[in-house]
């Protein structure tokens, strides 16, 4: 676990594109959370794209518009943070125009700064285990619902540029039904801390 140097926050128009494109260029990343005054950060090895209106597997598929998901209809660079099966929250920034509620989700981090906060927060588990699966980084990091609908860059919680493109594995989103077989999930090659293996 390498601290990178410092870097940009992304500003919004990295954001004004497809979700496919900016779910790729957000692999390498860098999280930083300062929520409760508690700084922790984590390198992103993983996400899935969500194409919004056009793809079954995304909560704003065919515009089903409703108060939980309103945050996926805002601005590009914007938080759109949900409740998953009741018990996890889980991270995604908006993507696209404006109202196309499409959108990435960050699926695993590297851990960088604050394990033991970290550590902490997740009762104790294994390092590997802190921020492999978008509920274990949330909790990692902090993130709860209090962070939806807030643009990213005026937020508790920030991502700054990768420092070089990592080499990336395309695969099926994991833990769908829908649209099982759409290849929107994002890896970096041989990365020991993502949610599962990644494979071409």
């Amino acid at each position: 676990m390498t601290i990178t140097r410092r870097a940009a926050t992304l500003p919004v128009s990295f954001f004004e594109r497809p979700a496919e494109l900016v779910a790729r260029e957000l692999l390498g990343a860098l999280v930083i959370s300062i929520i409760g005054g508690l700084r922790t950060s984590g390198r992103i090895v993983e996400t899935e794209a969500y194409l919004g209106r056009d793809d079954p597997a995304s909560h704003g598929y065919r515009d089903r518009r409703h108060a939980q998901n309103e945050s996926l209809y805002g601005p590009p660079g914007s938080w759109y943070v949900y409740l998953s099966y009741g018990m996890h929250w889980c991270a995604n920034l908006v993507c696209g125009p404006p109202g196309h509620a499409s959108a990435v989700l960050l699926r695993a981090l590297e851990p960088v700064e604050g394990l033991e906060t970290m550590q902490r927060r997740r009762a104790g588990v294994a390092d590997r285990q802190l921020c492999s699966g978008p509920g274990r980084l949330c909790q990692a990091l902090g993130i709860r619902r209090d962070l939806d609908g807030r643009m990213m860059r005026g937020s508790d919680v920030r991502v700054r540029s990768a420092e070089s493109p990592p080499d990336v594995v395309a695969s099926p989103r994991i833990g769908i039904t829908k649209a099982a077989d759409w290849p929107l999930r994002f890896a970096v090659r041989g990365s020991l801390w993502t949610s599962r293996p990644a494979r071409d």
